[in-house]
């Protein structure tokens, strides 16, 4: 009994082998390399970066429905930011209040733009693929910790695998820490600190991406400037801060030194057959009001909004997406 055993598991292991080596190369394969031979670039397992090769063009339900829908998942386990308001009631599209300014702007916005927008802080509405395919992008919201149970971790990689849309908004650089795939999936970044809220200056690293190219090159805002750790790699960085405006230096309440040399403040990428689009700006509420009386504020709040929205149509396909 104990010899036909040995001798089934080194046929298996035999079996295997020849499987792996019989596994085309990826020069065979074609398309983009789903493997990176690089330390300092995580691949995650899956295609990702800038080559439009890794997205999968199938038609999913979002794309064949004829209508423009986005969900927006406001969800935090720990802090929760002044412009999301209080915890949102259990279910979809519960009721909003003025102080739930950041959630009214993206359904506000949305409506500009012919879209129909969702909003919950419930992870039972994430529970299904099924759920989340009928959406052209998903916004995760300055989200905060964990977020997600495992029904909804497998339901957010089934639909970006499907050529789903991801937006990722300011604190989400602070979520689902422990899950790989999403920080993956936010660049292979990850929030460490921050200093104090200030004015610092942004300037655009691309031409002709639509999230940038109607901004100025070089712009004012306020904003908590994220320290990252790890660093985004693999991606297209679409704008920047730079390190020498921010009053008092980079150095974060935390102790990292900042980024004296490059500091990301949005990027773009194709992900396991997807697109994501990253930004840590939205901290101050003010960005999400489109207009208080004060003149440097709107403009500031109209320069970020039209960031935003031009991120979230690119990463829908209803405009080209993440260009240099």
């Amino acid at each position: 009994m104990r010899i036909r055993t040995v001798l089934a598991g080194a046929a298996a292991l035999l079996v295997g082998a020849t499987v792996l080596a019989a596994w085309p190369s990826t020069a065979d394969r074609g398309g983009p390399r789903w493997a990176v031979d690089d330390d300092s670039r995580a691949d995650y397992g899956v295609c990702r970066g800038t080559d439009p090769g890794c997205y999968h063009d199938w038609e999913t339900a979002f794309k064949t429905d004829g209508v423009d829908r986005v969900l927006v998942y406001s969800a935090t386990g720990v802090s929760r930011h002044a412009h999301l308001g209080r915890r949102l009631a259990p279910g979809m599209n519960p009721p909003l209040t003025d102080a739930h300014v950041a959630q009214q702007a993206m359904r506000r916005w949305g409506t500009e733009h012919g879209l129909s927008v969702d909003w919950t802080d419930d992870v039972l509405q994430l529970d299904s693929p099924g759920k989340l395919l009928r959406y052209d992008a998903v916004v995760f919201l300055s989200n905060s910790r964990d977020i997600l149970d495992d029904a909804a971790q497998t339901s957010l990689m089934q639909y970006v695998r499907a050529g789903g849309g991801f937006v990722a908004v300011h604190n989400t650089l602070g979520a689902e820490y422990h899950w790989p795939y999403f920080q993956g999936l936010l660049g292979g970044a990850a929030f460490y600190d921050h200093g104090p809220s200030r004015n610092g200056h942004v300037e655009k690293t691309s031409r002709r991406d639509v999230s940038v190219a109607d901004l100025p090159k070089r712009f004012v805002l306020k904003d908590e400037f994220y320290n990252l750790a790890p660093f985004p790699t693999g991606v297209r960085i679409l704008a920047e801060v730079d390190p020498d405006t921010l009053e008092g230096g980079g150095k974060g309440f935390n102790g990292h030194p900042g980024h004296p040399d490059q500091h990301p403040v949005t990027w773009c990428q194709y992900y396991d057959g997807g697109r994501a689009w990253v930004t840590s700006l939205g901290h101050e509420v003010a960005l999400w009001r489109d207009g208080d009386g004060n003149g440097d504020a709107d403009e500031q709040a109209r320069l970020f909004k039209t960031h935003v929205v031009n991120g979230l149509l690119s990463t829908m396909g209803k405009k080209p997406f993440c260009r240099a």
